[in-house]
């Protein structure tokens, strides 16, 4: 018997059980045979004001409820996440690790500051994934290494001393969270290095980049013997073209962007992957296309206006089903908990689950039934499928270590759509079902 979970808008989570069907062919989606990228999993970021919302307002027992929904394997079962390095845009207050100005020796670094926040928040996670595997980014370098000197805007000053110094200051912050027990699983250089934004944030030229990660960050990491892999992320583009202030044009070739690192052949040598987010959607193929031995991630999901609607969670599905379909191998939601506040420069924005701080309740948005109808069912080593048919655009396939079938698929149109789905290899696991008007659906075919 096959295993059917199905949400609409109406209702989440049916589940019902289906006896396969005898197909070799299917128009809705068939295999091909071929096996593509292995899934690493999927997550969310631990951000300080979604801790804060869960333990200033949530009861004890709906604190447990939440984090055991969010990492618990039976539950969305979150293995791959992601941490700030220092201050981001959902942080309670902006800070660094070291704002004495002029501290090449990092003698006052320090990560006590996350020791009230970002840490539980992580422990929280290790205690039902003792295994998980984390990445860490930063928004903005200590404000002494920028110009101008601030966390929002401007750029880091590329002299010797300050890379040299903001190297070590990654090297120290990995040493530092593995005396707290945690193990930073990747280092991504620098969050959407096209923002120049009122929120912490750093501009960084692909030359600059080029730089940093082959004579500082690299060398530095060799140096200490750290073991944490080098991503260059998160990349919130190149966009090729961008129609800025009416019809005006921004243009940033992708190739001077990103081929100008990669085929310095000692920069390459020190990167085992790129993050992509939000306009870097556009570019991932093409990087699958050209680099593919590198391995490829979804870095943060599009965060919408604090809305919470099934609309956006139905661009979210689609979201997830690109980066997927186009070589990642992990899907990283954006904030996991919020109250109604917004973030520190006036964002309300979307999450798994909003809290309601004068109540003390919280519900489950739509886009906790699209992570779902993924993470829960498609485990850390699947691989994706490749499929061909009408659905490739509204459905993927993957294959779990234990041998079983995920399908995720969504109807989005405002009718019901037949859908059926082939293993050519072996008939008995076809499928020809209904799937209800705006639907998300997850098949596990044993």
């Amino acid at each position: 018997m096959n295993t059917w979970i199905a949400s609409t808008p109406e209702e989440r989570l049916v589940t019902s059980k289906l006896s396969g069907q005898a197909r070799t062919s299917a128009d809705g989606l068939a295999l091909t045979g071929n096996a593509l990228q292995q899934i690493r999993g999927f997550g969310g970021c631990f951000n300080e004001l979604g801790y804060l919302a869960i333990e200033r307002y949530l009861s004890e027992e709906d604190k447990e409820t939440v984090y055991r929904e969010l990492f618990s394997p039976d539950e969305l079962n979150f293995t791959f996440n992601r941490a700030p390095v220092g201050a981001n845009d959902f942080a309670e207050q902006w800070y660094s690790y070291d704002e004495h100005d002029g501290d090449y020796s990092l003698e006052h670094f320090s990560v006590g500051h996350d020791d009230d926040t970002l840490v539980p928040y992580i422990r929280h996670a290790q205690q039902y994934q003792p295994e998980m595997q984390l990445f860490s980014s930063p928004w903005s370098p200590p404000t002494w290494m920028k110009f101008p000197k601030a966390y929002n805007f401007g750029r880091i000053v590329m002299t010797p001393e300050n890379l040299d110094a903001y190297a070590r200051y990654f090297v120290r912050y990995i040493q530092s969270y593995a005396e707290r027990g945690i193990e930073v699983t990747q280092l991504h250089v620098q969050n959407e290095v096209f923002a120049d934004q009122k929120f912490p944030s750093c501009l960084w030229s692909s030359e600059d980049m080029r730089v940093f990660i082959r004579d500082y960050l690299g060398p530095a990491f060799d140096k200490a013997g750290i073991d944490t892999e080098i991503f260059l992320g998160t990349l919130n583009g190149p966009e090729d073209m961008a129609f800025v202030g009416g019809y005006a044009m921004k243009l940033e070739n992708y190739n001077r962007y990103v081929d100008n690192i990669l085929f310095d052949d000692k920069a390459r040598s020190y990167i085992k992957g790129i993050g992509y987010q939000w306009a870097g959607q556009h570019c991932i193929a093409r990087t699958h296309e050209s680099w593919p031995e590198l391995e490829l991630l979804q870095t943060e999901s599009e965060c919408g206006n604090g809305d919470n609607s099934w609309e956006y969670a139905e661009y979210v599905f689609h979201l997830i089903n690109h980066y997927l379909r186009n070589g990642a191998t992990a899907y990283t939601y954006w904030n996991m908990a919020l109250t109604e506040i917004v973030s520190t420069w006036g964002w309300q924005q979307n999450s798994l689950y909003s809290i309601d701080s004068q109540q003390g309740t919280f519900v489950r948005n739509p886009e906790w039934y699209v992570m779902r109808h993924f993470s829960t069912y498609v485990h850390p080593g699947a691989v994706v499928l490749e499929t061909t048919g009408h659905f490739n655009s509204l459905g993927i396939a993957f294959r779990n270590p234990d041998g079983s079938i995920v399908l995720v698929v969504q109807n989005a149109l405002d009718r019901s759509l037949p859908f059926d789905f082939a293993d050519p290899e072996q008939a008995s696991r076809g499928i020809d079902v209904v799937l209800a008007p705006r639907s998300f659906n997850t098949f596990i075919i044993d």
